[in-house]
């Protein structure tokens, strides 16, 4: 009677693979940072081939690249989710800085990948440009008294201004941990709010 065969291993779907690679990618980034980390230690927390790696995803420089592109994503569909239609334009603006919040509390190695590795690389500054106007854009449609044009535009600046106060909150909240997501964007919307609404009754600004 001959030996029993090995069980054939089950072939995981691209989609799959790709996600282990690139959990595996941002770990290991967040940890080591760019220069220091290795394919070989990456494939290694994957559990995978190198070659395989650069099979699926391509060089270092092309796997940090969908690093930040997919955290960014990531991050910009917890906003559209947690901002549902036919809220208050406060309700809109502390809605959406608490997913910003929740994402960074929950996503701590990605957000150090775009926040904190991303921007002393020169050589990613697209990436990261072209990710933060996305949620620029978003912010300002949360900000804006109206859908129209002219109301987003007015509401850019101070887009532009939220976004860099959340970001670098971000960055002091990841060394202090007790701050809940709740608390950080109270912090933040208590400010903006404040300032906000002194704007609305300013009869000089109409956006």
């Amino acid at each position: 009677m001959s030996p029993p065969s090995p069980p054939s291993r089950r072939r995981l779907p691209r989609q799959v693979r790709e996600r282990q690679m690139l959990d595996a990618a941002i770990a290991v980034f967040s940890r080591r940072g760019f220069h220091l980390a290795s394919m070989d230690d990456i494939a290694e927390v994957a559990g995978v081939s190198k070659p395989m790696i650069y099979a699926y995803l391509g060089s270092k420089d092309d796997l940090f690249t969908a690093c930040i592109r997919r955290e960014g994503q990531r991050l910009m569909e917890r906003i559209a989710a947690a901002v549902p239609t036919g809220l208050t334009r406060d309700e809109r603006l502390y809605r959406g800085l608490l997913a910003f919040f929740e994402f960074v509390t929950e996503h701590r190695d990605g957000w150090i990948v775009i926040y904190r590795q991303a921007r002393v690389h020169g050589s990613f500054a697209g990436e990261i440009a072209a990710a933060r106007e996305r949620i620029i854009v978003m912010v300002a449609a949360l900000l804006a008294r109206s859908s129209d044009d002219e109301a987003h535009a007015r509401a850019m600046p101070i887009a532009h201004a939220l976004v860099g106060a959340a970001e670098a909150l971000s960055d002091w909240a990841l060394e202090h941990p007790e701050e809940t997501p709740d608390a950080l964007a109270t912090r933040l919307m208590d400010v903006v709010w404040t300032g906000l609404r002194h704007r609305d009754r300013d009869p000089r600004c109409s956006g």
